[in-house]
């Protein structure tokens, strides 16, 4: 017994060393590393482990009819690794191979069997496979399936009248059989968490460096006109040539190692960063590839280039980050997670910059803006309302009560987040309930909303600032008061919001004065700055023939 175990043993190594070379090509590492496979990398895993099966069952040593051997690792680890159907593959094809691969002889149909049902067992038993322990799991897949081997050799001996020499068969080889292949099942699952803990190690370090490089350039990414220096900080970290920020239009934000790799376009025209602008996902592109999508940079040395989304609130895509490199593609293949990470630290950060700004530009608007929409003298006139409708009906100062307490309350939580459409089309009921509680019939409304967009998010106090102006400057000046007409429809990837009304008119200087300092018009001019920060484009106001838009 001891020779046997010894020469399986050896045999062991063959599979052992085979298992090592091939967690070591790119493709195995990649197909691996998932918890999910296609159909290619099943039929892939499939192929690899039904052949390390095969070669498992070419390596056994004869005994007595029987074959000492370690097929069953391929088995045991197949199902593991590859989910149901690779286990169930590699189990037919191993159990087929066992079958027909000699005459017929006393084990052969037992281990034909036992290794199609350790196939099937292997793959059931996918689901408990864990980052921890993985190689216990192996070893006891391994044992068990070697056990219900023997077991199916002494039953079909029984059966066959050849008792006495199954028994001396399972007597002389278990110890050799479950040692080799549970030890062998796991040390090749120890080799596979190895590749999964190396990935991890990699990711671990290239995410210590973007924190480095985040670090460095936070500053830089509070000012728009600052990008240059953040992307500079960027491009010596990482060994590019050039590295640039653009938004969906064109660029923000470059710096080249030289004056060779200097752009002369600012607009953005390569169809692959369209592309990332448009899927949100991460691009790796090199001159090799004979593609539409070719960066198409004007330096023949730069080779490769990797393109990543940036994203604003809402995951809507707002630029993208562009690091060019004068290596192949496959060489800056392991940057691909430090780049990510620091797409998303940039995106946080410029969105942190907007806030920043936002919050700079609040210090002087906000204060005003809330004076304006709750100022003593709105306060006063709408205590007055509901003191006059106390003596004269209760319920009507119940209603105005409420309205106006959730439209102070609505202006104390929500004026820097983003709310649903519903949320800010309830504040604009209520202020104009309040309105025309006091002014009645003089304020008309019409709404046009359609359909589905309600739960859309938009910026707090977008709408309502628009109606106080429309009653206030527009429809209240007439005689005979107006229509305000309230639309929101979806344009696009867009919301269109128009509050028009038709009273005396807005001035010109109204419009032309938008973007001056904020010390009057201050609800148009907050909901205008506001848009502004967030999108790029502000309000658009006309003078029509009966009113405002």
């Amino acid at each position: 017994m001891v020779n046997l175990l010894l020469n399986v043993l050896n045999r062991l190594g063959y599979i052992i060393a085979i298992s090592f070379f091939f967690t070591k090509f790119k493709k195995s590492k990649d197909i691996l590393e998932k918890n999910h496979h296609n159909y290619k990398e099943i039929f892939f895993l499939s192929l690899f482990f039904s052949i390390l099966s095969i070669i498992g069952t070419y390596t056994g040593i004869e005994y007595r009819g029987a074959l000492v051997n370690t097929r069953n690792i391929g088995v045991a680890v197949s199902g593991l690794i590859g989910g149901p159907i690779v286990g169930i593959i590699t189990g037919i094809v191993a159990g087929i191979h066992r079958y027909c691969m000699e005459e017929y002889n006393i084990t052969t149909l037992a281990c034909s069997v036992g290794t199609l049902i350790g196939g099937v067992i292997s793959g059931i038993c996918h689901k408990k496979l864990t980052s921890k322990n993985n190689y216990l799991l192996g070893f006891l897949l391994g044992f068990f399936i070697e056990n219900l081997s023997m077991i199916l050799i002494l039953i079909f001996g029984y059966f066959q009248m050849q008792f006495d020499i199954v028994k001396d068969i399972v007597t002389t080889i278990y110890f050799p059989m479950i040692l080799a292949n549970s030890t062998g099942s796991a040390i090749v699952l120890i080799m596979i968490d190895d590749i999964i803990l190396e990935k991890d190690l990699l990711a671990g370090e290239q995410a210590k460096l973007a924190l480095e490089i985040a670090n460095k350039s936070l500053p830089f990414f509070r000012k728009k006109e600052c990008l240059n220096q953040a992307c500079e900080i960027i491009l010596k970290s990482l060994g590019a040539k050039v590295v640039i920020i653009t938004d969906r239009f064109g660029i923000i934000g470059c710096s080249s190692e030289k004056e060779c790799f200097e752009l002369k376009n600012r607009k953005i025209q390569s169809e692959a960063t369209k592309k990332v602008l448009k899927t949100g996902e991460l691009l790796i592109l090199g001159i090799e590839e004979d593609s539409s999508l070719n960066f198409n940079y004007i330096n023949k040395k730069i080779r490769s280039c990797i393109i990543l989304p940036l994203f604003q609130e809402e995951n809507q895509v707002s630029g993208t980050l562009k690091l060019y490199f004068d290596t192949s593609k496959k060489s800056i293949l392991s940057k691909k997670y430090l780049a990510e990470g620091l797409s998303t630290l940039i995106s946080t950060q410029m969105e942190l910059g907007k806030i920043e700004n936002l919050e700079v530009m609040a210090k002087e608007a906000e204060l005003k803006a809330l004076q304006s929409q709750i100022n003593p003298h709105f306060l006063f006139n709408v205590l007055n309302t509901i003191s006059s409708f106390v003596r004269i009906d209760g319920d009507k100062a119940r209603e105005i009560i409420l309205d106006f307490s959730t439209y102070l309350r609505y202006n104390l939580e929500n004026s820097s987040k983003f709310v649903t459409v519903r949320m800010e089309l309830e504040q604009v009921n209520s202020y104009i309930n309040i309105e025309k509680s006091r002014f009645g019939d003089k304020i008309k409304v019409k709404y046009e909303i359609e359909e589905g967009i309600l739960d859309m998010k938009i910026p707090s106090l977008t709408i309502q600032p628009l109606v106080e102006n429309s009653i206030k400057h527009g429809i209240l000046k007439k005689k005979d008061g107006g229509e305000i007409h309230i639309k929101i429809v979806e344009n696009k990837e867009n919301i269109e919001i128009v509050v028009k009304d038709d009273g005396v008119g807005i001035e010109e200087e109204i419009i032309k004065g938008l973007d001056t300092k904020i010390d009057k018009n201050i609800g148009l001019k907050n909901v205008h700055s506001r848009l502004k920060l967030l999108y790029n484009k502000g309000l658009i106001i006309e003078r029509i023939n009966d009113g405002t838009q």
